[in-house]
């Protein structure tokens, strides 16, 4: 039995929560190792739903989970979310829950700094979820971050404090803002301190223990390997990789450490926010699909763009990130639909793409070139066996087959956690 990677292999939102709550039933640990609270996983289980941004997955089954050294973490957001999920009845405890002591912080002048930046860009916003994010890891690479391990020695916060407020003042002048109130940046610090110390751990240690022991450990990837810094659309991208490659540096556990890689994928494409996107519907076709896919972001509520299903993009993917099996979730939206269409390139001026091509201003152009399939009239809603699916609903989840070059593992036919049809087990390859 080895290890899983789960990542998104779109533009986020495909539905990883839900697959790993269903993998972790056999994992004995769960991991994320980079983003942050801009992360939104939503697990429905019986008539209770739980929306997660910084907790991985894997703490609503209890499975011990931990957070790794490549997610930026903010404190407060950590608080506020344990606080609310023990509303809904569940206690995270330190047994359950592992924050790498290493982890930089999200601090409150990062979220200043990520909305200061999105007001001014205007017509060119990325998009941002506005959490500080991007600041923190800008600090991060800077060395100039404060980290989890930092909160036990409040005592020599002082020369990181001066180091960190130096280069937010200037940035900060730079919009007619104030200097930083060190002061009260230093006493939220120590007011969160023991809270978060409460989970902090060497997790590289835990994780080394529980290879040696042959523990199978699923690790939980936030957003999509199209927001990858270095292979998403670029600028209108993550701060983060978001590929399976980070597994090993975001968790501390090497370049062997990813297994079997599951990349989510939704049988229509969705994204969040500005940039480019070639299969973009703004008619009523893509108003329905919203509408019945629920299209509405976990974090930020904002809706979605809604598009058809673009192998191409999926395929660029599973190439860049190494997908072993995808599992494709939400094919129910397209019950019902008389035509379904599939893009498998791009018309760019009079020269013809298999893939999409780095440049913003071409990805800009990208016009689709579509295959066109009959769609459905039966159900493939709550299905658990491919008997359960209609005909052409097969059909149309084997060309994807073909086209992405990468084989389906699973099959998710609603939200809920037992309505999934299982091709391969991942943990078992």
């Amino acid at each position: 039995m080895g290890n899983v990677t789960v990542i998104g292999a779109q533009w986020g939102d495909e539905g990883k929560g839900k697959i790993v709550d269903w993998l972790a039933s056999r994992a004995d640990m769960v991991v994320r190792f980079q983003g942050g609270h801009n992360a939104g996983h939503t697990l429905v289980v019986g008539n209770e739903t739980y929306k997660l941004s910084l907790l991985p997955s894997g703490i609503v089954r209890g499975t011990p989970s931990v957070i790794g050294n490549g997610v930026v973490l903010d404190p407060w957001a950590l608080k506020a979310e344990i606080e609310k999920i023990a509303a809904q009845g569940l206690s995270i405890t330190p047994d359950v829950l592992m924050i790498a002591e290493t982890c930089p912080l999200i601090l409150p002048i990062h979220r200043d700094l990520d909305a200061l930046r999105e007001d001014a860009s205007g017509a060119g916003k990325i998009g941002t979820t506005r959490r500080g994010i991007g600041p923190a890891y800008e600090d991060k690479v800077g060395r100039r971050a404060i980290r989890v391990c930092d909160l036990a020695h409040l005592g020599q916060l002082d020369p990181l404090l001066d180091r960190l407020c130096a280069h937010h003042d200037h940035l900060r002048a730079g919009f007619g803002w104030p200097p930083v109130d060190r002061d009260r940046l230093k006493r939220d610090l120590e007011g969160i301190a023991d809270f978060v110390l409460a989970f902090a751990r060497p997790v590289w240690r835990d994780l080394d223990e529980a290879r040696r022991r042959g523990r199978r450990i699923l690790f939980e990837g936030a957003q999509g390997v199209l927001l990858d810094v270095d292979h998403g659309t670029y600028p209108f991208v993550t701060s983060s990789n978001t590929v399976a490659g980070t597994t090993g540096s975001g968790s501390g556990m090497g370049p062997s450490a990813a297994g079997f890689v599951l990349g989510i994928v939704k049988a229509y494409t969705t994204r969040v926010g500005s940039g480019p996107f070639p299969t973009e519907l703004s008619d009523e076709v893509g108003q329905r699909l919203g509408e019945r896919g629920h299209e509405f972001g976990t974090v930020t509520g904002r809706q979605r763009r809604c598009g058809w299903f673009d192998a191409v993009l999926v395929r660029q993917s599973a190439a860049v990130s190494g997908i072993t099996g995808i599992a494709l979730t939400k094919i129910d939206v397209l019950d019902g639909m008389e035509t379904v269409k599939i893009c498998t390139g791009y018309r760019i001026g009079d020269k013809t793409y298999d893939y999409l091509p780095p440049h913003a201003a071409d990805q800009a152009r990208a016009e689709p070139i579509y295959e066109e399939m009959p769609g459905w009239s039966g159900t493939t809603a709550g299905a658990r066996s491919w008997a359960d699916l209609p005909a052409q609903a097969i059909k149309y989840v084997r060309r994807i087959e073909e086209l992405i070059r990468c084989p389906v593992a699973l099959v998710s036919t609603s939200p809920q956690r037992d309505d999934t049809i299982l091709v391969s087990d991942p943990f078992a390859s």
